[in-house]
């Protein structure tokens, strides 16, 4: 099992490997009047760079109306109906992408945050550089334009993500994979996890790879994350497995990978967790994804 001292444990490289989030720039320049955004399965992330305006919602469980009058990015991982309005002349200047997270609603990053997230880029450090260079490319027209603005958003995303996992409470993040990246104790054994989800993890070598007690890292675990560490465990091989059935591995050739004996022990943990068969689950995704 890892150690428990040494540097501290890169906890995005892990998830970004296995569960991509990419960028597509839409839209670099004003806004004016009433502006809808709806794409179905995808998130957003806006930076308005300058002026002024109010972002409603449908959802109840968003703020109905926000008034937005400072240089501020808006985070939205999950697929949420908003609209921007704006003055009808001279609207306020935006750079806006729409993310794809590998995975789509089981992705256990966009999961693990709020269905939006609303941050003043004063607040965030880390971002000025990676922004710096997105206005830049984006403010005239040059070969490989799109998809080194598409590149730059996405670094854009992980220093946000990086500032997240160090400011949860800030973010209003509930307990979940952000918060338990957050502890230091904690976040070495969810790192190993994601690593190595095959090794024979249980609660013994968890805590041992914390440097807790097994009763200390439990209850640490629990009240961090949300969730007792078997169970996180069994969701993030859930995730691992759902992710390679949508790239084309059978079941069977996978178990051994993921800690389990045979297919038919990752089958039925599989249907526990998603109350489907993997090949039922495969079936309706492939099916949603025709329409």
């Amino acid at each position: 099992m890892p150690p428990t001292a040494g540097p501290p444990p890169d906890r995005l490289s892990a998830l970004l490997e296995r569960f991509r989030i990419r960028a597509h720039l839409f839209h670099a320049g004003p806004l004016c009047g009433v502006t809808r955004f709806d794409e179905e399965g995808r998130g957003f992330l806006h930076v308005l760079r300058e002026g002024q305006m109010e972002v409603t919602h449908a959802s109840r469980a968003l703020p109905r109306r926000l008034r937005i009058d400072e240089p501020t990015l808006l985070f939205y991982p999950r697929q949420t109906v908003h609209m921007f309005h704006n003055p009808p002349l001279d609207g306020s200047q935006f750079t806006c992408a729409t993310l794809d997270f590998d995975g789509g609603a089981m992705n256990p990053i966009a999961r693990a945050l709020p269905p939006l997230i609303v941050l003043p880029l004063a607040r965030v450090e880390g971002l000025d550089p990676a922004l710096a260079l997105l206005f830049a490319e984006t403010e005239r027209v040059r070969c490989g334009q799109r998809l080194l603005a598409d590149r730059l958003f996405e670094v854009v995303v992980i220093q946000l993500l990086r500032w997240l996992l160090d400011h949860p409470d800030q973010a209003g993040i509930q307990p979940g994979l952000i918060t338990g990246m957050s502890d230091p104790r904690l976040a070495r054994v969810l790192v190993a996890i994601h690593e190595s989800p095959g090794d024979a993890w249980n609660l013994e070598n968890m805590a041992s790879c914390a440097g807790m007690s097994r009763s200390a890292f439990a209850a640490a675990f629990r009240d961090i994350v949300g969730q007792t560490p078997a169970d996180y465990l069994a969701d993030w091989r859930v995730s691992l497995a759902q992710s390679k059935l949508r790239a084309g591995v059978p079941i069977k050739l996978m178990a051994d990978e993921l800690g389990y004996a045979n297919a038919s022990a990752l089958s039925r943990v599989f249907l526990a967790k998603v109350g489907q068969s993997p090949r039922d689950w495969l079936r309706d995704v492939e099916v949603r994804e025709a329409r």
